[in-house]
């Protein structure tokens, strides 16, 4: 697939082979007390690639060790410098030993035994103008689209986002997968009524029936809950069901066929179409599976995912750490209003005056650009939104990656 007056993608390569479109440097606290320092820290250099994210919770969660190590391990960062108050049950040593042996710079403040705030705050930006001095000279290599990893999200969905914003993104996907790059589509709270029809699309047999039984956990989980994926917001913007809202957020999939099933944090092993399973395994422990779109987000990012498209039809301004987000805004109407917010105007569909395949092509270079060096509206716009919350899974089981 040809693009169109797009530069060459170059890729900052990692030591695991992986290539980054981006060299950022990942400000990690591990405690909400701790938050405010590392936002500190990275204050001066917000327009110079320093992205802060972390985790809340004093308790310890699997989930979120994992989180954060492939977080800290993606291959749009180059350096890291972990934030500890110090009294915290997360593990810092554990993560910082895993990302030094990536070879990327790592140092773990503990403010604690620093002194305080401001001791902190002062040693965490000297690390980082050496490392950012370091990042801003390295090298890039040649980087082909097979190497990609992209996800997609819908979010502040409406009537028209079944109709021209996630199919396009699904026609970028088909392209994608053809070139060989893993694109990876969520959730199955979102897919309630579609699970068949996506088993139906799965390689083999048996990753079908784990398709079908991912969605049936989404729909046990929120049945347990009491109510749904389903806001307010989306029955303002003219949905009226689950199941209307899940055939919308299904055509973001694409057509390709479905080559596995993963969970946050698991990276796809090859190119091809992957389903991710955001909801959490066993009991209900933890409450909603996402309290909001950044969650989703950073668990596609976790898996590896180089950009994430993000289809809105209401509006939503919404970035984040590490990987850019691509907005396709559905919705004429709202893209008019919001055009400094949106990177895609899929509604021109419903106007006619662009087709499917053409808004599909869009995003596809789009995609490409961003590895030519080209940047997001959000994240010229300086959004860096990150959550991360308590979630608990078990491994995916063989039938999920029949081709492995």
């Amino acid at each position: 697939m040809k693009t169109h007056g797009i530069g060459t993608m170059r890729g900052y390569l990692r030591s695991d082979g992986r290539k980054g479109i981006r060299n950022v440097v990942a400000v990690g606290y591990l405690v909400e007390c701790a938050h405010h320092v590392a936002r500190e820290i990275a204050i001066p250099f917000r327009e110079h690639d320093v992205h802060v994210i972390g985790f809340p919770g004093c308790y310890p969660n699997d989930y979120a060790d994992r989180m954060m190590e492939r977080l800290c391990t993606h291959p749009n960062v180059g350096a890291v410098l972990l934030v500890s108050l110090g009294c915290e049950s997360f593990n810092k040593y554990a993560l910082e030993r895993a990302v030094r042996a990536t070879g990327r710079p790592v140092k773990t403040i503990v403010i604690q035994a620093a002194g305080g705030t401001r001791k902190s705050i002062d040693e965490g930006r000297a690390f980082i103008a050496e490392q950012r001095a370091l990042l801003d000279a390295a090298p890039t290599v040649p980087m082909d689209v097979s190497e990609l990893v992209i996800g997609t999200v819908c979010g502040g969905s409406d009537g028209t986002s079944g109709i021209t914003g996630n199919p396009a993104a699904g026609r970028a996907f088909d392209q994608f997968v053809e070139e060989g790059a893993a694109c990876i589509f969520e959730e199955t709270g979102e897919l309630i009524g579609c699970e068949h029809i996506m088993a139906a699309r799965a390689a083999t047999p048996e990753l079908g029936v784990e398709l079908e039984a991912s969605v049936a956990k989404a729909a046990r989980y929120y049945a347990t809950l009491g109510y749904g994926s389903f806001a307010a917001g989306n029955a303002d913007g003219g949905l009226s069901t689950i199941e209307e809202k899940s055939m919308g957020a299904y055509a973001k999939s694409g057509a390709s066929p479905i080559t596995g099933l993963i969970k946050p944090g698991d990276i796809p092993p090859r190119g091809g179409l992957y389903l991710l399973d955001v909801v959490p395994d066993g009991e209900v422990r933890f409450g909603f599976p996402n309290i909001n779109d950044n969650a989703e987000i950073a668990e596609l990012i976790a898996c590896g995912s180089h950009a994430v498209l993000f289809v809105t039809g209401r509006g939503s301004v919404v970035g984040s750490a590490i990987s850019p987000v691509v907005k396709i805004c559905a919705n004429p109407e709202t893209y008019r209003r919001m055009e400094d917010d949106m990177d895609v105007d899929a509604g021109r569909i419903l106007e006619g005056k662009a087709g499917l395949a053409e808004v599909g092509l869009e995003i596809h270079d789009l995609v490409v650009s961003l590895g030519a060096g080209a940047r997001t509206k959000s994240e010229q716009l300086g959004h860096q939104e990150f959550i991360l919350t308590y979630k608990s899974f078990e491994p995916i089981g063989p039938a999920c990656l029949p081709a492995a």
